[in-house]
């Protein structure tokens, strides 16, 4: 991003909300599951953004979102059991099979959810920042601020625990 000092201007604003407002708010829903939430923590971190702006170079506005979004986070739902949508709403909708088939897919898309919301945040957020986001380990302990040995351990706890509750994952 050019040789800005912070991200005051305009067009160095603009151009950091479009490059991390999503990733941004899907971190945050994997951790709460509440899209509504998500948009709002989004929006209030990057109004602290615009708050410390004169503080903020651009080359570290990325990690200032993740850390002051997390920390949103961390104050407004620590400790909730979160039950996330977004598994079952991405699952493949099959109506040419049979009823039985049908009821056997919708029985495991809801334990592999519930199995998924039991998971620790930590894990749970690991998991679907690697299996959903798509993202190496490296960028996940970026986001996470976490090494990279840690972020495979988590998704490996993930993994078997999943394994331990749903069957044939």
């Amino acid at each position: 991003m050019e040789e800005h000092k912070h991200v005051c201007e305009e067009r160095t604003y603009d151009k950091v909300y479009r490059d991390y407002a999503e990733t941004i708010r899907n971190f945050i829903y994997y951790k709460c599951g509440d899209k509504d939430k998500a948009s709002d923590i989004t929006q209030e971190a990057f109004i602290k953004l615009w708050e410390n702006c004169k503080k903020v170079p651009p080359q570290k506005a990325k990690s200032f979102l993740y850390t002051v979004s997390n920390n949103l986070f961390l104050n407004t739902v620590a400790h909730k059991k979160v039950v996330l949508k977004y598994v079952e709403s991405h699952l493949p909708k099959v109506e040419k099979h049979s009823p039985q088939f049908l009821l056997e897919e919708k029985e495991y898309g809801e334990r592999l959810q519930q199995a998924i919301a039991n998971l620790t945040e930590i894990q749970r957020t690991a998991f679907l920042l690697s299996r959903v986001e798509g993202k190496k380990y490296r960028e996940i302990a970026e986001i996470l601020n976490i090494s990279e040995k840690a972020t495979s351990k988590r998704i490996h706890d993930a993994l078997e625990a999943l394994r331990k509750t749903v069957e044939k994952i």
